[in-house]
């Protein structure tokens, strides 16, 4: 029997699916994919974007041909609201999208501290990555007129990634090099071993770029970072990589959320609530066992949530997801240097960033190659 699949999103968590989207069409199934974009960024590979390592089109998918080209539907739009009684999904054009089958790679977005519009123009937050596009910009014509105050706000691996690309941008742009600051909060990288804090930091500090502990941004207007303690940071363009949070579609739609706002999934990355919705990725909180959230969990679930859309589709039984052990941790920070660890080993250097950069580009790939 014919049966309507719909994708939100076309991240990590379904590059298996949008893959094989013709073995869905050949059996009857009508497919259509809702994105925001004609492309989907690979964010892993996004600090090297904003540094220069990567040209744009190196690090993005082209969704709406990857469909197409294989009789799906794809809808350029932003799915708002999902209604999992009349089986809808609504859009901010007020479309509405149906569906019998329902597949939820989301993201996540950047939450933003209370921010003045004065000071909106250089003020960008880390995702989506096309900001970091028109951040490469703007960052460009600051280094080429005077010596500009970089300030990221976060103290976790993409502030550490930012402030190493940002460094790495002004080395290669020729004109004034920044100053840049972490504004940290209580302490940087604190979700990770000490070692591999102490390697980044000798590699930030190495370059003058300060890391601001045991201080919170409060705000941010023309005339800088408004910090707790009362001061003012100058900062000529700010970035925010305060952490993610899930899509809010799922908690407006009244779908049931774990405690970060992410759809709650049970072990075959099915809606407790819903059988016929699925998802993965930074969207989703997985009841069994709270995942980070990074990009290794998407890829992981890449071929689970394919085999059991594939199986709700097609009457089959389903397949359970199982996170796997330890993954491995390969920090960029500029200038052709990273940070690796995985269970006992850990080094920095070179050597870590070329095997980020192969691990990635195979990745692309991999994936590009449907194109």
């Amino acid at each position: 029997m014919k049966k309507r699949l719909v994708l939100i999103g076309g991240g990590h968590a379904h590059m298996v699916t949008l893959s094989k989207l013709s073995t869905l069409v050949e059996k009857g199934h009508s497919v259509t994919v809702i994105g925001p974009s004609d492309h989907h960024y690979y964010s892993g590979m996004g600090p090297g974007m904003l540094s220069g390592t990567y040209r744009p089109d190196e690090i993005r998918f082209a969704t709406k041909k990857v469909v197409e080209k294989q009789g799906g539907i794809f809808i350029q739009g932003k799915a708002v609201r999902i209604d999992p009684e009349k089986k809808v999904v609504m859009l901010e054009s007020q479309e509405t999208v149906p569906y019998d089958v329902l597949s939820c790679n989301a993201g996540s977005h950047v939450p933003r501290p209370d921010i003045q519009q004065d000071a909106a123009d250089d003020i960008f937050t880390v995702k989506p990555i096309e900001r970091l596009m028109e951040a490469k910009k703007r960052l460009a014509d600051h280094f080429g007129r005077h010596r500009p105050a970089v300030v990221i706000i976060g103290g976790g691996p993409s502030a550490a990634e930012v402030a190493g690309n940002v460094w790495q941008l002004g080395k290669t742009t020729g004109g004034h090099m920044p100053r840049i600051t972490i504004v940290a909060g209580k302490t940087f990288m604190s979700r990770f071993p000490v070692s591999v804090r102490r390697r980044i930091v000798r590699t930030l500090d190495r370059r003058g770029i300060e890391i601001r502990e045991g201080a919170y941004a409060r705000g941010a207007s023309s005339s800088g970072i408004d910090l707790d303690n009362g001061e003012t940071l100058p900062a000529d363009f700010i970035f925010l990589a305060l952490g993610v949070r899930p899509s809010p579609i799922f908690a407006d739609s009244g779908i049931e959320t774990g405690p970060d706002g992410g759809m709650k999934v049970n072990r075959f990355l099915q809606s407790t609530q819903y059988p016929e919705i699925f998802g993965g990725g930074d969207c989703i909180y997985f009841q069994d066992t709270p995942l980070d959230k990074v990009g290794v969990y998407a890829v992981r679930e890449n071929p689970v949530l394919f085999a059991n859309i594939e199986a709700r589709l097609n009457g089959g039984e389903l397949m359970p997801f199982d996170p796997g052990g330890d993954y491995l941790l390969i920090f960029n920070l500029g200038g052709g240097v990273g940070v690796l660890k995985k269970r006992w080993l850990e080094f920095g250097g070179r050597a870590a960033f070329m095997i980020k950069d192969y691990i990635d580009r195979r990745f692309m790939k991999e994936f590009q190659a449907i194109e």
